[in-house]
């Protein structure tokens, strides 16, 4: 049976500019295609077959218990999913080790890939970072046994908290608004920036929660995590650059894009992510949200042919923006061989074709 859901009904939040008291939204943006222009997509829906497995080319990863002094080391799970370690501090980012992203794991979208990391390998976690509700991002299984096994801290956007206290009442967890900064370690934080996107966890509680991008401030430079959005003319990132200055590391959404009359406002696809590298000047840009969870029509290797379409088209360094797939490892200064990378999902996807 589907897991209950919280009641958000009272909810109340400070009324900004993005947000009316009770629901948020995208200021200056769109907003997320209706009940109806959703349910009508899923009836008429034709999605690309996908292959039932298409495991990555790299072995699942074995961290270390820390990463210290002015290096960063970012450790792909899958989706969204990535274990960044620095300044000796161990930091999750929209982990999910769940084989659905489902409000019950009877039925639901599978994973077609195991976890770049096994939940039992993970190092001591000191910080879980969330950035909406959505099932593929914030899976209750995942962060209620990182809770019970890590008790770390939880940062998340606004209303958020509710919901995992839902799940476990002594969560150590902190929710926070657009522009505001949690201090995580030693020369480390996180600052909740803004995402073209929504919430909901079902049909009631859409918007009732805030969603998010994070603005990382490492011993390695600026990291931006993007968690999930819409391209919505560049805005959140160029603002991002002119916070935060050029990026070390980009962490950027690349699938789940068709059809865009409907996932428009809320995921941008790759040309539209090649472009928000650039306007971040990110040093290096890692393609993630493509290959693991089919929610869209596209093709599973779609992303990364349209990846090097855009690449091409915009005349950037295909060593500067490649694909993620689970297990692969990002170590700053010193970045992955990217080409090499590049090579490894191209044939992967090839073989999976």
């Amino acid at each position: 049976m589907p897991l209950p859901l919280p009641n958000l009904t009272s909810s109340r939040h400070p009324v900004s500019d993005h947000c009316d008291g009770r629901r948020f939204f995208n200021p200056a943006g769109l907003p997320p295609a209706g009940l109806k222009a959703i349910w009508d997509w899923r009836r008429s829906a034709d999605p690309a077959a996908w292959p039932e497995r298409f495991e990555s080319p790299f072995p699942p990863d074995a961290p270390p218990e820390r990463v210290t002094g002015e290096r960063l080391r970012l450790s792909h799970i899958g989706h969204s999913g990535n274990l960044l370690q620095t300044a000796g501090v161990n930091v999750l980012v929209d982990p999910h080790f769940s084989a659905r992203c489902s409000p019950s794991q009877r039925f639901g979208p599978m994973r077609h890939a195991e976890p770049g990391i096994a939940f039992a390998a993970l190092p001591p976690i000191d910080v879980v970072l969330v950035s909406h509700s959505h099932y593929d991002h914030m899976d209750r299984a995942t962060l209620t046994r990182l809770h019970d096994d890590h008790r770390p801290r939880f940062v998340v956007p606004l209303g958020v908290d509710r919901i995992v206290r839902g799940w476990r009442r002594k969560a150590r967890i902190e929710a926070y608004d657009w522009h505001e900064r949690a201090e995580l370690g030693e020369k480390l934080s996180v600052t909740l920036w803004p995402a073209h996107h929504w919430s909901a966890r079902g049909v009631f509680d859409r918007r009732k929660t805030l969603w998010a991008s994070f603005a990382l401030q490492t011993p390695a430079g600026f990291v931006f995590h993007a968690g999930d959005t819409g391209f919505n003319a560049g805005r959140d990132f160029a603002a991002a650059r002119e916070a935060f200055g050029p990026a070390a590391l980009a962490v950027l959404p690349i699938g789940a894009y068709e059809p865009r009359a409907i996932m428009k406002p809320q995921h941008q696809e790759p040309d539209e992510a090649v472009r928000a590298a650039r306007l971040l000047e990110a040093a290096l840009a890692v393609g993630v949200h493509w290959g693991y969870w089919q929610l869209t029509d596209e093709a599973i290797d779609d992303p990364l042919r349209r990846l090097e379409a855009a690449l091409s088209r915009w005349s950037h360094p295909p060593e500067r923006f490649v694909a993620a797939r689970p297990g692969m490892v990002v170590e700053l200064p010193a970045a992955i061989d990217a080409a090499a990378t590049v090579r490894l999902v191209r044939e992967d996807a090839q073989a999976a074709g």
